[in-house]
């Protein structure tokens, strides 16, 4: 058997082939064992400033100081676990703001859930409390099934366990309710 270097430089690179091979297979099983935990979050975003623009014009802000993205999930959506502030505007921008402990984005219905002293203050000074109030985007509706106080610029209150309007505030149902009504007479 003649030694030459053709066989001795096929030996060198099968060797560098062979342990190239034996080392990614190392680096691949460090890679899955980075690997994220079922149960986090795909990423995390601090000093969050989100915009929702209808053709054009921003209809409404969120801000948060935390939002975890689980759009990595079977149902998708984003959490705000350490509070969110939510600023609805008309065509006239003027603005209705939500402030609330916690929030929840659902990014397949459009749906935010709001939770943990829920305080709705609309244009004209009228403020909604709440346990929990919902956000439904495609249908530009706010609701919730908690009890809630309503305090018109008026000085009138309304209690009750339920309440739907449109995310303008310009069209509000409460649901059995009691409070104090204040009525103007009209002198004429």
């Amino acid at each position: 058997m003649k030694f030459t270097y053709r066989i001795f430089f096929k030996g060198i690179v099968t060797t560098l082939v062979v342990t190239m091979l034996f080392s990614c297979e190392g680096n691949l099983k460090g890679v899955r064992q980075m690997e994220i935990p079922e149960d986090a979050p795909q990423s995390i975003g601090v000093g969050i400033n989100m915009k929702y623009v209808d053709s054009g014009k921003v209809v409404a802000t969120l801000r948060s100081e935390t939002m975890r993205d689980f759009s990595n999930k079977a149902f998708p959506y984003r959490e705000f676990p350490d509070g969110v502030i939510v600023e609805f505007f008309d065509e006239n921008q003027q603005n209705n703001t939500i402030t609330a402990n916690y929030g929840i984005v659902y990014n397949e219905t459009g749906l935010i859930d709001l939770q943990g002293d829920v305080v709705v203050v609309t244009s004209d000074s009228t403020k909604l409390t709440a346990d929990q109030l919902y956000w439904d985007q495609v249908r530009n509706w706010v609701f919730t099934d908690h009890p809630n106080t309503i305090r018109f610029k008026n000085g009138a209150i309304n209690e009750g366990k339920g309440f739907d309007s449109n995310q303008e505030f310009t069209n509000f149902r409460s649901r059995s309710n009691v409070g104090v009504q204040i009525l103007e007479e009209d002198k004429q």
